[in-house]
């Protein structure tokens, strides 16, 4: 197993490109299922999720090849609607090609998904949408059965935005009969990529962007050639180690995904320029406390708030972040106070009270954020950071620890 060592406090310059966005791509490449045509992908980030999600599309039938960065995707050859436990439950994004197996060979089987440990996290939602779009569902000895013959638009409502179910449902509707309505549809940047990607492929929809989606079934789809969006929360992640420690640029990013957690960076006191397609970050001469509290977007990212976690612990004075997305993601906590932070959970909020220094120590990763937030806390502290069980990081981050050291951190992965 892998460690990532850190000898901290080492200013961090120069330039850093930002990959593709993992959280884009999952859904991209199991929407490439409801053609039979070739799908090509550009700027896929070579992670352990889209490796998983590689094998999930070639146990279907499809053909796969991925090389520099570049995925095509045959869909011609798909013939195996189900998607087997050993690898959903190492992975929740797997449940994506439930909507788009559904739709196109009406009915699959796709086991209940796992992936990080922390946190309820429900797939009633897409199986209620499925259930309104006219598909039979089974539960059976941890696995789906959902049949349809042919689905029917329906109207559809989420009591919370959910990405992942508005995701599936919008790849099932876009083949089903008639006209389906989302209301209270998830408005991430990463699900407007797939809406913006099923109309290039012929689908009829309406209200991409928005909270409410317009769905006219189309009797099929053809396949495209897609350049996934930058990855926000890695661009979040950098960003936020930067306001501690940097001058430096990244490249190849979307700024308007991230006005939110821009503002928060300048109210801490960062000093931000911005550009078309880059973002420059100064370190603040002295962070500021800020208070968070995570929303659906466009607010704050329950993605970046471990790592805001980190930043708040070298501020000056006290602050508090609020999750209200998901209430008990705070394992990142003790592993912080390790490092010398002084942080208290109280319900579903961090309360931080910021202190000039952090001191390297052992830690431990617990999901990809934590780890993150522990990269960064290791670089901001004073001494040596070991942060064990870093396969969590290798899910959502391409080649972090290289990045970070070629802005001149003092970091680097070893065996334990």
């Amino acid at each position: 197993m892998d460690k990532i060592v850190i000898h901290g406090q080492k200013p961090l310059s120069g330039s850093v490109e930002i990959s593709g966005a993992k959280n884009a791509v999952l859904p991209l490449m199991a929407a490439s299922l409801l053609s039979e045509g070739v799908t090509t992908l550009h700027k896929v980030p070579n992670l352990k999720d889209t490796r998983t999600m590689m094998r999930l599309l070639e146990i279907t039938g499809a053909g796969i090849e991925f090389k520099d960065g570049t995925l095509i995707i045959d869909g011609s050859t798909v013939n195996n609607p189900v998607a087997p436990y050993e690898l959903v439950k190492t992975m929740r994004a797997s449940f994506y090609v439930l909507g788009p197996l559904l739709a196109r060979f009406g009915s699959t089987k796709v086991s209940l998904p796992g992936g990080c440990a922390w946190g309820p996290r429900p797939v009633n939602f897409h199986l209620t949408a499925m259930e309104k779009l006219g598909a039979d569902i089974e539960l059976d000895e941890g696995y789906i059965t959902a049949k349809a013959g042919k689905l029917k638009g329906a109207e559809i409502h989420f009591k919370i935005p959910s990405v992942g179910a508005t995701g599936n449902t919008m790849m099932a509707a876009v083949l089903a009969e008639g006209t389906t309505i989302i209301t209270n549809a998830a408005m991430e940047p990463e699900i407007t990529q797939l809406g913006d990607v099923l109309k290039q492929m012929g689908g009829k929809i309406d209200g991409v962007g928005t909270s409410t989606l317009t769905i006219r079934g189309v009797h099929s789809l053809n396949a495209q050639e897609i350049t996934v969006i930058p990855d926000r929360i890695e661009a979040g992640t950098f960003l936020i180690c930067g306001a501690a420690i940097g001058d430096f640029t990244l490249k190849d990013v979307t700024p308007e995904h991230l006005s939110i957690v821009l503002q928060k960076l300048e109210k801490a006191g960062a000093r931000i320029t911005i550009d078309e397609t880059s973002i420059h970050i100064q370190k603040a001469e002295i962070v500021k406390s800020v208070d968070v509290k995570t929303d659906v977007y466009p607010g704050f990212p329950t993605d970046l708030q471990a790592q805001w976690i980190a930043l708040m612990a070298i501020a000056d004075g006290s602050s508090r972040v609020t999750d209200t997305v998901y209430h008990d993601r705070f394992s990142h906590v003790p592993e912080l106070n390790r490092l010398g932070a002084n942080i208290r959970v109280e319900n579903n909020s961090a309360v931080v009270k910021g202190k000039t220094e952090l001191t390297g120590a052992n830690v431990m990763s617990t999901d990809i954020r934590a780890s993150a937030s522990l990269i960064i806390g290791g670089l901001i502290a004073d001494g040596k950071t070991d942060v064990s069980r870093v396969y969590h990081i290798d899910r959502g981050y391409e080649n972090i620890e290289q990045k970070f050291s070629s802005l001149g951190a003092k970091i680097s992965r070893e065996r334990e």
